[in-house]
Order: structure tokens, then sequence, then C-alpha cells
């Protein structure tokens, strides 16, 4: 079922989001040579319960932290560890917040460090790519549209967009229906209609599309072991221009502050 939100529940579901952009933005502060995943999955859930939220990815279909850290040519869900993170990576960092009954979903692939330019360029298309598909993201297109806009950017700059994994729908369940994928023809899939919240969330591979899950069950990564990128927004449907929900101004003062 694919729900159409009042005005008062999409700013609930905006309060949350908003709590994860601020999350995200704490661990930027933090994310340096030597800190471990894991240490940063801490802070994380300091800072959600000390602002009233509550983890959304902590015991989700058993999954045993709060944040994924996918360091590298890790795409998504990576476990924080004692993996001490270095100069040169990059790590998607993805966080869910449950408040107010409402849950909020971002994601950002943040640089350790200095990173080289074939890194630095797989972030920006990446970003980019996720704000075409929010700008074709308004009623009356279709969840198709979305996903044609990502790959077609993506895969005219190089890159290969993974087929597995795709966005959702979000508000009283962490994932609802439609599902969005990063792929598609226009014109196809799920009508857009004002009221709608979905994720987008392209995960984009420097090598090849295919990916393979590790023996934890949980960390998926590129088969071909190149890098992997990952953003992610939170939006509601509306008529001219979508709305919004999530923002990456909070994580970028905290990346200007450190100097990035």
């Amino acid at each position: 079922m694919i729900h159409i939100r009042t005005a008062e529940e999409i700013e609930l579901i905006r309060e949350s989001n908003l709590l994860v952009s601020k999350t995200l933005a704490e661990v930027a502060k933090w994310i340096k040579a030597g800190m471990t995943t894991r240490k940063i999955d801490k802070i994380a859930e300091e800072f959600i319960y000390d602002n009233n939220g509550r983890p959304a990815f902590l015991g989700y279909q058993g999954y045993p932290n709060t944040l994924c850290t996918s360091v590298n040519f890790q795409v998504v869900h990576g476990i924080p560890s004692s993996y001490e993170l270095k100069d040169g990576d990059i790590v998607s960092i993805d966080c869910g917040v449950l408040k107010n009954g409402y849950f909020g979903d971002s994601a950002y692939t943040f640089p350790v460090g200095t990173i080289d330019s074939e890194k630095q360029r797989l972030l920006k298309i990446t970003k980019e790519s996720l704000l075409r598909g929010i700008e074709v993201a308004i009623e009356g297109n279709r969840v198709g549209d979305i996903g044609w806009t990502i790959q077609q950017y993506c895969e005219e700059n190089g890159y290969s967009v993974v087929r597995e994994l795709v966005g959702h729908g979000l508000g009283e369940k962490l994932h609802e229906a439609p599902e969005v994928p990063n792929y598609g023809r226009r014109n196809k899939g799920s009508l857009l209609k004002a009221g709608m919240v979905i994720c987008i969330e392209p995960m984009i591979n420097m090598g090849r599309k295919e990916i393979v899950q590790e023996s934890d069950g949980w960390t998926i990564r590129t088969a071909d072991k190149k890098p992997s990128a990952h953003f992610e927004h939170a939006i509601a449907i509306q008529k001219d221009k979508a709305d919004i929900l999530s923002t990456f101004a909070f994580i970028e003062k905290a990346e200007n502050i450190k100097g990035y």
C-alpha cells in the first residue's frame, strides 16, 4: 500500500529526517584517520537518544548497530567494527531514526582526509545523480523517471548502478511501498502523487554493477572490489518541486569546519 501523507504527517517525518541529518553532521566531526567505525556508531547512538529519538536500524531484522558504515568497496550495510579509517578512504554512513511515530532515513558518503581524484569524482557524480533524480520526482511522473534519470547520468559518466538495492517509501515503517530503483525506464512504475514520501538513494559503483554479500550476512560489497558511493534523501512528492525532508547542509557545514 502506498500512503498519501497529510501536511501534519509530512512535518513529523521532516522532524525525524532533520534529526538524521544532524546525526550525520555530528559524526562528520569525528571522521578522520585512526577513528574506528564502532566509535562513530556509538557517537551517533548517543546523539540520537539525547535528541529524543531512537535508532531505527538497531535491532531491525537483527541488525546489531545504529549506523551502517560502508568503507571503500563496501556498498551498503557495513557493520561498525574495530576497523580504523585511513587517509584516502571513503565511508558511506547510512542512518535512520524513529521519532514521534515516524521514521527518518538518509545517507552520505564522506571522504577521510584527502582522497584521490577518482574517488572525488565518484562522490560528485553520485551526489549529483541524487539531485537530478529529485528534480523529476514530482506529481504526475513515475518511479521509472527517477531511476532512468539517475541511471543515464551515472552511466554516461562511466559508472554503474547497483540493481539489487533500491530506495523506498518512508513513514510509520522504515521501508514502505513503493520501491524506488536507481535504474529504469521513463513513464514506467508507480505513479507519483502529492503527499507520497519516498527515499531516493543511488548506490553507484566505480567498476561493474555486480555485488556480493560478505560472510557477516549484512555487508554488501562490489564484486570487483572497486569503490562505491551512496547518497540518500527523503522527499515528499509535490506538484511542481519535491520537498526535501532531509538536508546535507548540516553535514557540509561540519565538513567545511574540518577544512574539506
